[in-house]
């Protein structure tokens, strides 16, 4: 399960000294509308190889069953073997996506990534998880496997529109509450968003997979504001009120802060801080009271659920957090409620 990760500031020479030592028989390099147009025209005359493209539409709706058979039959009619690269140029749809298609070709091909949003450069792009939904369930299909390499080039951050941006600004605090106080200070300055602090993030995720790459123990840390957010961010994409995964995270930490607070294991003076820089970073996730027993359906279903009950990633303080969390449906109805209170003050 090694990952490289490297950092790219002018030169992608990186890139093609990995195709030159491998020989790939053919290279794809799978984009969406958005990254073909504004990302690839970056790199496009570096890569010192041919290569097809593969185009998908963008958003959560193309992490799809169908959209993957589509490629499975475009890469069988190219006669792509098992000595085919494909590169992942784009945010964490197309990660997530382009990591399972080659999971699963011909039982598994390799594949690069080269994220190009801020939340596919510290979260989704490496750590060597990667799906599909499935059913309306975010993530339901997926596989455990580590790209060739990672290749993270801060200079497709100024492709990217302000709310993408803070949407993996999310991610990076949560890096912060769960395992580095001094990294979640850092984010909250105002120059916060950096690139020294886009490192110390990808770090602090890598450390955490280094450590357990299979999730297992450890790595659950980094499903910390997950089990509530994904819940939220499945609801309203499936209502047609789509909502970006760093803002349907900012909401399932707060949420999940409260829940560490009622049991105890974090105090209220910390409750308070990150329900303060979360309300002041993002928007209200437009849900209500009577939204509630669909997205406890959707919470049911979370992968890290075992024998029946709903196990949460929480905070033992900002820096610090606890796995394996067992919290009853009557205390995470009361952290939802809790959410749409916070936001009326």
């Amino acid at each position: 399960m090694n990952n490289s990760v490297s950092y790219i500031n002018d030169s992608w020479s990186e890139l093609n000294q990995l195709l030159e030592e491998n020989q790939y028989s053919q290279l794809f390099v799978l984009v969406d509308s958005n990254t073909h147009e504004h990302c690839l025209p970056l790199i496009q005359a570096e890569i010192k190889q041919a290569f097809e493209i593969i185009e998908i539409e963008p958003g959560e709706a193309s992490k799809d069953l169908m959209i993957c058979q589509h490629i499975w039959h475009d890469l069988t009619a190219k006669e792509a073997d098992r000595n085919t690269l494909l590169i992942n140029l784009g945010g964490g749809v197309v990660t997530d996506l382009g990591g399972y298609i080659a999971a699963n070709y011909k039982r598994g091909i390799d594949f690069v990534n080269i994220p190009t949003s801020l939340l596919a450069m510290v979260d989704a792009s490496s750590g060597g998880k990667c799906g599909i939904n499935f059913l309306g369930f975010k993530n339901q299909l997926g596989a455990f496997k580590n790209p060739k390499a990672c290749y993270i080039h801060t200079e497709f951050l100024k492709t990217l529109a302000p709310q993408e941006v803070k949407s993996g600004f999310a991610e990076m605090l949560k890096h912060g509450l769960i395992s580095d106080a001094n990294h979640w200070k850092a984010l909250l300055d105002p120059s916060g968003l950096n690139s020294e602090n886009i490192k110390a993030s990808i770090t602090i995720k890598q450390e955490i997979v280094k450590n357990d790459p299979f999730e297992s123990g450890e790595r659950k840390k980094l499903n910390f504001g997950h089990t509530i957010g994904h819940a939220i961010e499945s609801y309203l994409n499936g209502k047609e009120l789509p909502i970006s995964h760093g803002f349907a995270i900012s909401a399932g930490m707060l949420a999940e802060s409260y829940i560490s607070h009622k049991l105890a294991y974090l105090s209220l003076e910390d409750l308070n801080e990150i329900q303060s820089e979360i309300i002041k970073r993002y928007p209200f996730a437009e849900i209500n009271i009577d939204d509630f027993n669909e997205i406890m359906t959707l919470i049911n279903q979370d992968k890290k659920n075992e024998q029946g009950a709903n196990r949460f990633t929480l905070l033992s303080g900002i820096g610090k957090s606890l796995i394996n969390i067992e919290v009853s449906k009557d205390l995470i109805l009361e952290s939802l409620q809790f959410y749409l209170q916070a936001y009326e003050a």
